[in-house]
C-alpha cells in the first residue's frame, strides 16, 4: 500500500511539473509571438487650446488604457510632460489589431488626439551591458 502511495504522489508530482513547463513554453510562445509598436499621440482638432494634459477631457481615454494594460496589450503608457500629447506602448498579434486599438480609443474617435504609430523593436539592453 506505501508503494502505491508513494507511485502515486510521485506521478502526480511529474504531471503538476509537467503541464507547468507546457504552460510556461506556451506563455513564452504567445510572447514571442507578439509585435511591439510605439503610438505617440498629438493633440487633435477637439484639443482644448491652452489647456494641459491634465486638463483634458480624457476620463475615458484613461479607462481605456486601463482595460488596454488589464487585458495585456498594452504595456507602457502616459502622458508627454511637455504637454504635447502622450505615448503608448502596445504589444499585438499584429499591425491590424494595433490599428483597431488605437482608432477605438476615445480619445481618438472624438478628436482629442490625432496618432502616428510605428513598429517598434525593442533591444535587450540589459544582455548587451552584460556581456561587456
Amino acid at each position: 500500500m506505501k508503494i502505491v502511495i508513494t507511485s502515486l504522489m510521485f506521478s502526480l508530482t511529474v504531471a503538476l511539473y509537467s503541464s507547468h513547463v507546457l504552460v510556461a513554453a506556451d506563455e513564452q510562445q504567445q510572447a514571442a509571438a507578439k509585435t511591439t509598436f510605439l503610438v505617440i499621440y498629438r493633440p487633435g482638432p477637439a484639443w482644448l487650446v491652452g489647456k494641459p494634459v491634465s486638463e483634458q477631457p480624457l476620463k475615458e481615454h484613461g479607462k481605456y488604457m486601463l482595460s488596454l494594460y488589464v487585458k495585456g496589450s498594452m504595456k507602457l503608457a502616459g502622458p508627454l510632460t511637455d504637454n504635447a500629447g502622450g505615448a503608448v506602448v502596445l504589444a499585438v498579434a499584429d499591425e491590424s489589431e494595433a490599428k483597431a486599438i488605437v482608432t477605438e480609443d476615445p480619445a481618438v474617435k472624438s478628436g482629442i488626439f490625432v496618432y502616428e504609430m510605428h513598429p517598434w523593436e525593442l533591444r535587450p539592453w540589459d544582455k548587451y551591458a552584460k556581456k561587456k
